[in-house]
C-alpha cells in the first residue's frame, strides 16, 4: 500500500521538527556549557585579585611606618 502525499508531508513535517529540536537541544547545551566556562574564569580571575591585594596589604604591613610615608635616604 502506498503512502498518500498527507502522510509523506507528515512525516516530512515530524523528521524536520525532531531535527530542529534536536539541534536546538544540542546548541542549548553548548551555551549553558560556554556560561559556566566564563563563570569559572571570571570567579578565577577575582579570585587572584583578591589574593594580590590581600599580598599588597600584607606588604604594607610588613614595612615600617616611616618607610611607607618616605622614601629611603642615601
Amino acid at each position: 500500500m502506498a503512502l498518500s502525499r498527507r502522510e509523506i508531508g507528515k512525516d516530512a513535517l515530524q523528521q524536520s521538527l525532531d531535527a530542529a529540536i534536536a539541534t536546538t537541544g544540542r546548541v542549548v547545551a553548548i551555551l549553558v556549557d560556554t556560561g559556566r566556562r566564563v563563570t569559572a574564569e571570571v570567579g578565577g580571575f577575582a579570585t587572584e585579585v583578591f589574593e594580590i591585594a590581600e599580598a599588597s596589604k600584607r606588604a604594607g604591613d610588613d614595612t615600617p611606618h616611616d618607610r611607607r610615608t618616605h622614601p629611603p635616604t642615601p
